[in-house]
């Protein structure tokens, strides 16, 4: 297949790559490449994480001999209720509880998912913040016990009582000529991300080998469905050319190698790689979906500049796409009404979206460069982006200054919201961020602002949010 090579400013805007757990730059993925007929295998991390786990914990554990196990993984069988050192941080630490343990512990979705399985990645890497995977959909069913008190803290969304809304409709955004002008000024490029699975198979942590290739099949023939300007390439990640790994590398593409401190690795999701892993993009490369990396499929959807309608009718009909592909091929999408889409982690559930944009804002990257801010300036842009629901990084990641005084800005909401809802939310409020660095370029103070964002929150909701709100009604 040809490759067509050309300068892509995306770049800045695909990373860092977008997995739940751990974020990849470029040149780290491009280390990874280099240094992987040196590293050590599949098999030796995860016998090191196993051993490294009871050394340190104690935790009695058995390997037994999962159907899922592959030659480079193997599942664990607590024996016992799982012990933790004071490096594991997990909210699934928080709430696996000896008296959970012994509830849950026999207890086992159709597909054969256990309780062990759903809590071994937390135990072996003690740095993730969720720490429980989910291996089908009957999952979310089977262990809510354990997955809804981590949703109630990482969402602030109560499973067993609230229902999530969804809206794939771009047409109820309210996005004035004035709001795309400002954005275009403002803004080098915007991106929005979610995952997407298909029922009936399982997800990534608890699939089988027939599993895997049954959803790369039915996301190829999705993908062969896009025609017009989502028409693109799949490129199978086991039978890439060199040619066509540095052109991927170069712009970004490629998701992350599965490496030790990786949800994917201590999970199971990273067994057999890279069979049945791929990644589309269109001819544009507007368009990019990832193929079984930690959910079925990661669909993302980016274009220069801020407009931001046009990029989410983009993601809209990519998501559009591949339900049409599960209901000619006698399923659906992983979804119900009290978790929205489902996936494997629970911080990625509801809408799943992230929607971003990459904003310069050279008066608040001052007052983050000035040694001599005080430390509570310094906390200016997270204030303001946190009083909108949003969620600020730079270059180093939150609270760090960005370089050349673009920074990544997202809706931090994912759960409990539909995807119109958290796009107007986003638009709305990086409005009011420009707004407030307008102000800051005037010659407000740091003091000025704060008072005018006190003023915002106290107004009633903006034409954007109202419109949205009487959309929804």
């Amino acid at each position: 297949m040809p490759i067509r090579s050309k300068p892509n400013p995306l770049l800045e805007l695909i990373l860092p790559l977008p997995t739940t757990e751990l974020k990849c730059d470029r040149k780290t993925l491009i280390a990874q490449m280099s240094a992987t007929e040196n590293a050590p295998t599949t098999k030796e991390i995860v016998d090191g994480l196993l051993s490294t786990y009871t050394a340190d914990t104690g935790t009695q554990f058995t390997l037994p001999g999962d159907p899922k196990d592959t030659d480079d993984f193997k599942y664990f069988q607590l024996s016992e209720a799982p012990k933790f050192t004071e490096k594991h941080r997990s909210f699934m630490k928080k709430y696996m509880t000896p008296e959970l343990y012994e509830k849950l512990k026999d207890a086992k979705t159709a597909k054969g998912y256990t309780l062990s399985n759903a809590v071994q990645t937390g135990c072996l890497l003690p740095h993730l913040g969720v720490g429980a995977t989910a291996g089908d959909e009957e999952s979310w069913e089977v262990f809510k016990e354990l997955y809804y008190p981590i949703i109630q803290d990482w969402h602030g969304y109560d499973a067993n009582t609230q229902k999530h809304p969804t809206d794939l409709d771009p047409s109820k955004l309210v996005f004035s000529e004035e709001q795309k002008a400002k954005f275009n000024q403002y803004v080098a490029s915007t991106r929005i991300r979610a995952a997407r699975n298909i029922a009936g198979f399982s997800l990534p942590c608890g699939a089988t080998v027939e599993e895997r290739a049954g959803v790369e099949t039915v996301l190829k023939q999705a993908f062969a469905g896009l025609d017009g300007a989502l028409k693109g390439t799949y490129y199978e990640l086991g039978n890439l050319s060199e040619e066509q790994t540095n052109f991927l590398l170069e712009k970004g593409y490629l998701f992350q190698i599965p490496t030790a401190r990786n949800l994917l690795m201590g999970a199971g999701a990273a067994r057999s790689w890279p069979d049945n892993r791929g990644i589309f993009h269109n001819e544009n490369q507007t368009a990019l979906c990832w193929c079984n990396e930690e959910d079925h499929c990661r669909i993302i959807s980016m274009d220069m500049g801020g407009d931001i309608p046009a990029v989410f009718s983009t993601f809209c009909a990519l998501s559009e796409a591949l339900k049409a592909s599960a209901t000619a091929n006698g399923t659906q999408l992983m979804w119900n009404e009290t978790l929205g889409f489902l996936g494997t982690c629970p911080s990625n559930l509801g809408t799943g979206l992230r929607a971003s944009v990459m904003v310069k804002l050279e008066c608040f990257n001052k007052i983050l460069e000035d040694e001599s801010s005080p430390a509570e300036d310094k906390e200016l842009l997270e204030q303001v982006c946190a009083a909108f629901d949003l969620q600020p990084r730079g270059s180093a990641g939150e609270h760090s200054p960005a370089k050349n005084a673009k920074f990544d800005v997202s809706n931090k909401q994912r759960l409990g919201f539909s995807e119109v809802q958290l796009v107007q939310k986003m638009i709305d409020g990086v409005t009011k961020v420009i707004e407030l660095e307008e102000m800051l370029a005037g010659g407000a103070s740091v003091a000025d602002v704060r008072a005018k964002v006190a003023e915002m929150k106290s107004t009633p909701a903006g034409s954007g949010a109202a419109a949205v709100k009487a959309l929804a009604a």
